[in-house]
């Protein structure tokens, strides 16, 4: 989710881990493009596991936090360091939020459930988008688009919730821990995650966007919990090497694991949650290790990496509005896959999340960023 981190000259930047994280990023906005489809059914899912790059969100940012401050707490204070991860996160959490609450009152749609977008009023929509700001979740009195959500003008944010959660737990914490630690917490985590996958119904690991229900809140701190910890352990352990193509392997592996079938159909849960413990708990971590070990070497590939890794986190924490417009346009004229205007404005939806994620960093969030480093640090 958060996009390249300021790490010591001392150490190598890793531009592979920079590009994939703008590849999940993509992955996720085609993802929630084609969820309008499905109609609630998970074996119809294009982009099937999409709402798996969460999880390796979490992970990445596991890593590259402790990769980045692991051995930088004899020269910086937790005040330093949380400054420094506001300054990163906060200004496209505002932008998404804004954006949000812009797009709001064209997304009304009794086929999605948002039927009350229209009757909202403006007041408690600038309430909810203030809120929404500071990224404090909302209960159900301010759930203004009628999906149970603790960010009802940018879904997204709630995972960003979590990622402060994280932050502050690695602060007080998890920084301290040893390698032994940190290996038996992970374990821990995994056989929650293990447990919630085959004893969830859908036999999935979806889900932690509500605080409105414990089981959500419960969600969503499995879902942190493990992938966050072997992000650290990784970052902590022994390193791959893989030298030639490093960066297309990657990828592709990358977009293959998001982008599987439905395994087991609505008779066989079992096999998606084994399927998705496998690709948390082996898949993501390969990647990730395979990624760091890689080297490039073509100045275009690395022009490219560096490209997406800029555009990962607006691409990411602004799209959904956009989604949401589109989600109103297929449900209120009961359009289909089958018309080839529904590829067109779905595509085009893509490209626009695209290109304003990409003005968004440019002419705000590193202007922003820059000005914010030199006033508090």
């Amino acid at each position: 989710m958060s996009s390249t981190l300021p790490i010591s000259s001392s150490k190598p930047h890793y531009e592979i881990l920079d590009g994939l994280r703008g590849v999940a990023a993509i992955m996720v906005v085609f993802f929630h493009i084609f969820e309008v489809y499905s109609n609630g059914d998970h074996t119809k899912q294009i982009i099937n596991h999409g709402y798996l790059a969460v999880d390796f969100f979490f992970m990445l940012s596991g890593y590259v936090i402790s990769y980045a401050y692991d051995n930088r707490w004899g020269q910086m204070t937790m005040k330093d360091f949380f400054i420094r991860r506001l300054i990163r996160l906060q200004p496209m959490i505002i932008i998404g939020s804004l954006v949000g609450a812009v797009l709001f009152y064209f997304q009304h749609s009794e086929g999605m459930g948002w039927g009350g977008i229209s009757t909202t009023p403006v007041w408690k929509l600038l309430l909810v988008m203030f809120i929404g700001m500071t990224v404090i979740p909302v209960g159900k009195g301010l759930d203004i688009r009628g999906w149970n959500e603790m960010h009802p003008l940018n879904g997204p944010a709630w995972s960003l919730f979590y990622e402060y959660i994280a932050n502050i737990f690695y602060a007080l914490i998890l920084r301290k821990v040893s390698k032994i630690v940190l290996g038996i917490l992970v374990l821990v985590s995994a056989a929650f995650t293990i447990h919630y996958a085959f004893t969830n119904p859908s036999g999935d690991i979806i889900g932690g966007w509500s605080i409105d229900d414990a089981k959500q809140l419960r969600i969503g701190f499995i879902r942190l919990a493990f992938p966050f910890l072997m992000g650290i352990f990784l970052a902590r352990a022994a390193k791959l090497k893989l030298t030639k193509n490093a960066f297309f392997t990657t990828s592709v592996l990358l977009m293959v694991i998001l982008a599987i079938p439905r395994l087991g159909g609505n008779d066989a849960y079992w096999q998606n949650a084994l399927y998705e413990c496998f690709a948390l708990m082996i898949l993501f971590p390969v990647v990730i290790l395979l990624g760091e070990g890689g080297k490039i070497l073509n100045k275009n590939t690395h022009q490219f990496c560096k490209w997406l890794g800029d555009i990962s986190y607006p691409i990411y924490i602004t799209h959904f509005p956009l989604a949401c417009t589109y989600y109103a346009w297929v449900a209120n004229g009961k359009h289909t896959l089958a018309e080839p205007r529904s590829w067109v404005f779905g595509l085009l939806t893509v490209v626009i999340s695209i290109i304003m994620a990409y003005l968004y960093m440019r002419f705000y969030d590193v202007p922003v960023r820059k000005w914010l480093v030199k006033r508090f640090q």
